[in-house]
């Protein structure tokens, strides 16, 4: 309620002192009072309505995306702000003397109208900035009633003190009114970077810098006084974050040095232009620190796989060449093949988005032409195939092989995240007692090509959550490698164009004092 009635406050007064001198201005010079209250009046409800729309777009959006748009509102509420406060920091003392001549000026054409029209572009400024840090505020705030009646009663004192002004019955020191409630807030606005940060978390448009640095539990509990003071009017909430630290001293700290400095320390315009551009190297140095000393994030996933078979033991080991297809590598009891992959395509995998490959090993081994009963029957599992009588099918057979082999690879960033390998072995019999030829599938014997394997379970489970990790890790150094370092150099910018026009304007300012000296001599 605090934070918004000095918002009501200072705001509302701003609008009172521009009305109040142009309406000072009119009576003195015989002029009636209506265009310019028909002005203000359109102006307010046009205010009011920008707040309205604000918050019932607000309401219709889904959680997300309305966490979004209180990070866009309170943005520009800072950014608004922040302009009044430095504009009024250099402005409120000479903020009456400066409205007179404009008002002035504009009754110079002998009507009314441009008084009006600059009542109503002065109170649709002032009131678009208050509905927008109002709104900003409310979302912040715990109690919104409690806020609203605070931006009512900041409005109604503003117009009390409006009025009693241009009636002459009240004398205010503008400046030091202005001083003492841009102090208070500045402290608003930094707890509305925290509120903006905060909410950009929860948008999903932020997700760097979340740690939780200090808990303030101790210090504004729940529902007490001093929890009111911190969270509802400063916006400091009692688990702030890293991020939020850091936002809340780089508005805090500037801008209390730019508006407090004692007068008699501030430097010249050549002092602080040097100022300005030690200020944008330093920022332009760490983000060049920022940007090389944080490493990207890699994915920390194995070597190499381990292989089991249909029935969970370990027969060997699996890895992918660094090649463009890769291959696939695979060893065994001292035995090394390779296998050529190829038709790659993506595809969803353990949680993954992965590249598939498909891969035809050779098969190895004998293919005798010739088999005996005992080698057949050691073929089918140490038992005798159905349908075969020893007496009356005593071999040799006449053997004819048919072998397929099929590898599935699943390659997750250049990784090899899961395989899975299949061979068939089918063998035509005739002779040896056999009236008819007889086909049959038998198991393969000839190293990790043979049977069915794939990766172990656990080794795919190491790679997703290594993949995970990974995630979490590249947007919080994303955050500080790229994004920061944005900023920064965006500061940098910003500081060495302030210092350029500074130098200009003192240039030119220079070049005209000197023009009538010259004119004299």
């Amino acid at each position: 309620m605090l934070a918004t009635f000095v918002i009501g406050l200072r705001e509302g007064l701003e609008a009172a002192l521009i009305v109040g001198i142009i309406a000072t201005f009119l009576r003195s010079n015989g002029r009636r009072l209506t265009p310019m209250w028909i002005g203000v009046t359109i102006a307010i409800l046009i205010s009011v309505a920008v707040g309205v729309v604000l918050r019932l777009v607000e309401t219709t959006l889904p959680q997300a995306a309305q966490e979004g748009m209180e990070t866009v509102i309170g943005a520009v509420a800072i950014v608004f702000v922040t302009g009044m406060v430095l504009w009024m920091a250099t402005h409120a003392r000479f903020m009456k003397r400066e409205l007179e001549s404009a008002a002035q000026d504009a009754l110079g054409d002998g009507t009314s109208r441009a008084l009006a029209v600059m009542a109503f572009l002065a109170v649709l400024k002032e009131g678009f900035e208050t509905a927008v840090f109002l709104l900003a505020t409310f979302q912040a705030a715990s109690d919104t009633a409690a806020a609203a009646g605070g931006a009512v009663l900041g409005v109604f004192a503003a117009a009390l003190i409006g009025i009693g002004i241009f009636r002459g019955g009240v004398r205010l020191n503008l400046g030091r009114f202005f001083k003492v409630t841009s102090a208070f807030l500045v402290l608003v606005a930094a707890g509305l970077v925290l509120t903006a940060l905060r909410t950009a978390h929860e948008a999903h448009w932020l997700n760097a810098g979340q740690q939780r640095t200090i808990d303030l539990h101790w210090l504004a509990p729940n529902g007490s006084i001093r929890g009111a003071l911190f969270t509802g009017v400063l916006g400091i909430p009692p688990d702030p974050r890293v991020v939020e630290v850091l936002g809340w001293l780089c508005y805090l700290v500037p801008m209390t040095l730019i508006l407090f400095w004692p007068q008699h320390h501030r430097p010249g315009a050549a002092a602080s232009r040097r100022i300005k551009v030690v200020a944008a190297g330093t920022c332009v140095v760490g983000a060049a620190v920022l940007f090389f000393a944080i490493p990207a994030a890699s994915l920390q996933a194995p070597a190499s796989a381990g292989l089991v078979d249909a029935g969970g033991q370990q027969v060997g080991t699996a890895r992918l060449t660094g090649d463009s297809p890769p291959a696939l590598v695979l060893t065994s009891g001292g035995t090394t093949s390779k296998v050529a992959l190829s038709h790659p395509a993506t595809e969803s995998h353990a949680g993954l988005t992965t590249t598939r490959y498909v891969g035809h090993p050779k098969a190895t081994g004998a293919t005798p032409g010739t088999i005996t009963l005992e080698q057949l029957i050691a073929m089918t599992g140490n038992k005798l195939p159905v349908g075969f009588d020893p007496t009356r099918n005593p071999g040799p057979f006449t053997a004819h092989w048919s072998r397929t082999a099929t590898v599935d690879v699943w390659s997750y960033e250049h990784h090899l995240l899961d395989a899975t390998g299949r061979r068939t072995q089918v063998v035509t019999l005739t002779g040896g007692g056999l009236t008819t030829p007889r086909t049959m599938s038998v198991t393969p014997s000839d190293g990790i090509t043979a049977g069915t394997w794939s990766v172990a379970p656990s080794y795919v489970d190491r790679v997703g959550h290594a993949a995970q990790a990974r995630d979490n890790t590249a947007a919080e150094r994303d955050f500080w490698r790229h994004v920061v370092p944005a900023g920064l150099l965006i500061a940098a910018v910003a500081l060495l164009a302030a210092a350029l026009w500074s130098a200009r304007s003192s240039s030119e300012t220079s070049v005209t004092a000197k023009v009538p000296a010259r004119s004299a001599a």
